[in-house]
């Protein structure tokens, strides 16, 4: 076995980052061996089948590239560890939700029983890279409780941060911009880096694997979605003021995106970000700035999450004004709720607080996602916003999940778009705005659609950003 692979890794977590990672590595590098691991049996389980736990296009076909040659997945955690020369933790790290820091740090508790596993199992030395999204200074203290082991084994740490987006992972993952290596800057530190680099160089370029210190690969993960959500709530606050005085934010959009220090990514507007990363990061930026009494610059970032916030609120507080100021009885149609296309992610899913707060109007919900299942809904929406079916029972019988677009339009006094999926942009609207209470509305919070072909069909349109014709005649 030794000699049939040149390096054998061990990923902890089999999870968004974890499997679609561990995939590409095993698909790139065939004399890798690759393990993923997980206590979830279930999960393991569907990872073995053509039913993956996750939906990511074209991971399917990686996966099957390399299941079974140098790409396995297992719950025997102690085992594969012991076989492995590096061990990636890939385990979740919500933000905590009581305690110091409530509301903003992330919760290591699963990174650190990652290292307290490694330290009791391992039988030799290890390269253990760090994953996750995690805290400034995480390493250390993966690093203090691996120091601790009683077998005399020594263990290096390295950061290895994942700058993917859902929806474009695998292509992100095959060619990215970056990869970035964090490490100690002893010998043995920068000999461990060396070795993970010669993983990732089977494909990548090298001028395009950088290594840095343990402290700048960590933050550079928290900056840099930072730095990408405070666009996004940027071009946000404008579509506000876009619909106060006439101005079309798409417009807008273009004419600052062409300016080529500015660029034209993440100047699209919407109902507002969602997914595992960029609230989680910019919190944890902001307790890291708290944390050392920055507050300046802790209450910077923090507006960038409130920015996030109010776009939210504003697009569930528009519906219900622009539906006569009631939506209670009513049926509303939300098209996706997904945090974006291409996944079935729900996490911090802007269609998830909108829901919540129609839901608190009175209204009847018919949801649509083509990859989101209901059970995954409400786990979200417990985790985060504090309700569920089993807290409130009227929650279950006001939201149902329809099978399709149509059903869920049926006989609704609105449709929402709240995810830019592709088919949502080709639906029959003429068919739905016959099957709709009259007058019909449509709210695109992603600005997808043909807003004059809608208006020619008869539909009420209203979307993020865009002048109402009727309130600005004289443009």
């Amino acid at each position: 076995m030794s000699d049939e692979y040149d390096v054998k890794i061990c990923c902890m977590g089999a999870g968004y980052v974890g499997g679609p990672t561990m995939a590409v590595i095993a698909k790139m590098c065939p004399r890798v061996r690759v393990c993923v691991v997980d206590l979830n049996q279930k999960q393991i389980d569907a990872w073995n089948t053509d039913e993956l736990p996750i939906y990511e296009p074209g991971l399917l076909d990686v996966v099957k590239t390399a299941r079974g040659r140098n790409l396995f997945f297992s719950t025997d955690i102690s085992g594969e560890i012991q076989k492995a020369d590096i061990v990636f933790i890939s385990v979740n790290t919500p933000t905590k939700t009581q305690g110091i820091g409530a509301g903003r740090a992330a919760n290591i508790k699963n990174c650190e029983l990652c290292a307290r596993t490694i330290a009791e199992v391992s039988t030799t030395d290890k390269i253990v890279v760090e994953k996750s999204t995690v805290p400034v200074r995480t390493a250390e203290a993966i690093r203090r409780v691996l120091k601790c082991n009683d077998k005399g084994l020594n263990f290096q740490v390295l950061s290895n941060p994942e700058f993917l987006a859902e929806g474009t992972a695998i292509d992100d993952l095959e060619s990215p911009d970056r990869v970035l290596i964090g490490g100690s800057q002893s010998p043995e530190g920068l000999a461990a880096a060396e070795k993970l680099a010669s993983v990732y160089a089977n494909w990548i370029p090298r001028e395009r694997i950088l290594t840095t210190n343990l402290w700048s690969s960590e933050c550079s993960k928290l900056v840099a979605n930072a730095f990408l959500a405070q666009r996004v709530s940027s071009i946000n606050s404008i579509s506000a003021l876009c619909e106060s005085t006439g101005a079309d934010v798409s417009e807008i959009s273009r004419a600052v995106g062409m300016d080529d220090r500015i660029g034209k990514r993440f100047l699209q507007a919407s109902v507002g970000f969602g997914g595992s990363c960029f609230q989680k990061d910019i919190l944890n930026l902001v307790y890291l700035c708290e944390t050392y009494g920055l507050d300046e610059c802790a209450e910077y970032w923090n507006q960038v999450v409130k920015m996030n916030d109010y776009q939210k609120k504003r697009f569930s507080e528009k519906m219900v004004a622009k539906m006569f100021n009631t939506v209670t009885g009513k049926k509303i149609s939300i098209l996706g709720y997904a945090f974006k296309k291409d996944t079935g992610d729900v996490r911090e899913t802007p269609s998830m607080f909108v829901v919540k707060d129609l839901y608190a109007e009175g209204a009847r919900i018919h949801v649509y996602d083509p990859q989101v299942k209901r059970e995954d809904m409400w786990s979200e929406m417990a985790y985060t916003c504090g309700i569920s079916p089993d807290t409130d029972p009227k929650l279950d019988a006001a939201v149902t999940t329809s099978p399709d677009a149509y059903a869920a339009c049926e006989g609704s006094h609105s449709v929402a778009i709240l995810t830019e999926w592709d088919e949502f942009k080709t639906l029959d609207y003429e068919k739905i705005y016959k099957s709709m209470s009259k007058p019909a509305f449509i709210f695109d919070g992603r600005n997808i659609l043909d807003h004059d072909k809608l208006r020619e069909i008869g539909f009420e349109v209203h979307a993020i950003g865009k002048p109402d014709p009727n309130a600005f005649d004289d443009l």
